[in-house]
């Protein structure tokens, strides 16, 4: 890049990210020594200069006010320099250089009540979609959600000595915007009815062919007689992606919309290979304000993981070792139908892995 589209003035894209860098990591690009983990929510970097930069973690909502971001500004002004980032999991991460100053930091942080942890063998913070309170297809409310099970939870968070890192995510719908199909603990939205088709609306209001073709299965197909379309239940996946091309197809039923609840996934290659999240309770009715069957449940498969997985134990390598009918034993959960996948299109999704294994 040159020096006259660096500094170019323009109202499109982010400033140049490498204006925002402390110097520290300017002086230390590509040069880091070692990482280390120096207590819950504090990691210590180390540069080939022998510079060191310190990391506090802080657990915060995905949704924030002007005065609370105001606020971090403030105490990054103060202890860092001026220098703080926001993580993909929501928390925020002040940068340190003086060490002297991370105690005074975290006090007035944890005064005020936000977590420091997330680190090392810890729950890491919640990551979720929108919920009711933006998205069209939700089936259940995510801040609300996340709210009361991370309010349940607050003491893992804190801490670092669970067997692994424990990753919890929450999506408000199957289509998954927040990395449920891959996670240790997982709990989605889920809807139970198909759409409701409004055979007036959607002769006046939506294009049918962008209808039809918006449906991942082929469940739905035009219905000339009355201008509209029909929807075959039995391909019907529930997804509500045709109520994002046409409103005259609504999805959301309060009285049949619920959650549901996956484990076993993960991402990363260290051990066994990337995983699913597979399905363990079906449905929990959407209780709000503060979903006490769902908490329940999910401290429930915290708290038996915690007991019995050993050190380094990822949440489906553990269930891989003591096998799925001892996991619904000691999870006290009953194995039913909806537990068994009978979708048969989804043959070319069963083998996602980048590990192989040379032969001969």
């Amino acid at each position: 890049m040159t020096e006259a589209e660096r500094f170019a003035k323009t109202d499109i894209g982010p400033p140049y990210f490498w204006d925002m860098l402390p110097q520290v990591i300017k002086d230390n690009y590509g040069k880091w020594l070692y990482h280390e983990k120096v207590k819950p929510g504090v990691l210590k970097h180390v540069g080939e200069t022998g510079d060191e930069l310190y990391t506090v973690r802080v657990g915060s909502p995905r949704l924030l006010s002007i005065e609370t971001l105001r606020w971090f500004a403030d105490l990054a002004d103060k202890y860092c320099d001026g220098h703080l980032r926001f993580t993909s999991r929501h928390n925020v991460e002040f940068l340190l250089t003086d060490a002297s100053k991370i105690d005074p930091l975290i006090e007035e942080l944890e005064a005020e009540g936000w977590p420091v942890g997330g680190t090392g063998k810890s729950l890491k913070n919640l990551i979720h979609t929108q919920g009711w309170i933006h998205c069209h297809s939700a089936a259940t409310d995510a801040s609300g959600t996340v709210k009361a099970v991370m309010d349940d939870l607050y003491e893992y968070f804190k801490r670092d000595d669970l067997p692994a890192k424990l990753k919890i995510s929450m999506a408000c719908c199957l289509n998954m915007c927040g990395a449920v199909h891959c996670s240790d603990i997982a709990f989605v939205g889920v809807h139970r009815k198909v759409p409701r088709v409004d055979d007036a609306g959607v002769a006046n209001a939506c294009e049918i062919p962008n209808v039809v073709a918006s449906c991942p299965t082929g469940a739905i197909r035009p219905n000339p007689k009355a201008k509209s379309v029909t929807i075959n239940e039995e391909k019907c996946m529930y997804c509500g992606n045709c109520f994002s091309v046409c409103p005259s197809l609504p999805i959301a039923d309060p009285e049949y919309d619920g959650v549901a609840v996956f484990v076993g996934g993960k991402v990363s290659n260290t051990r066994s290979g990337p995983a699913f999240s597979k399905l363990v309770i079906p449905y929990i009715p959407n209780e709000p304000p503060r979903w006490p069957t769902l908490v329940k449940a999910i401290r429930n498969l915290v708290e038996i993981w915690v007991k019995d997985a050993r050190k380094g134990e990822r949440y489906g390598e553990w269930i891989e070792r003591i096998g799925w009918e001892r996991f619904f034993e000691m999870a006290n959960l009953p194995f039913t139908d909806k537990h068994i996948d009978d979708f048969i299109f989804s043959v070319p999704t069963f083998r996602t892995t980048t590990q192989f294994k040379f032969t001969k």
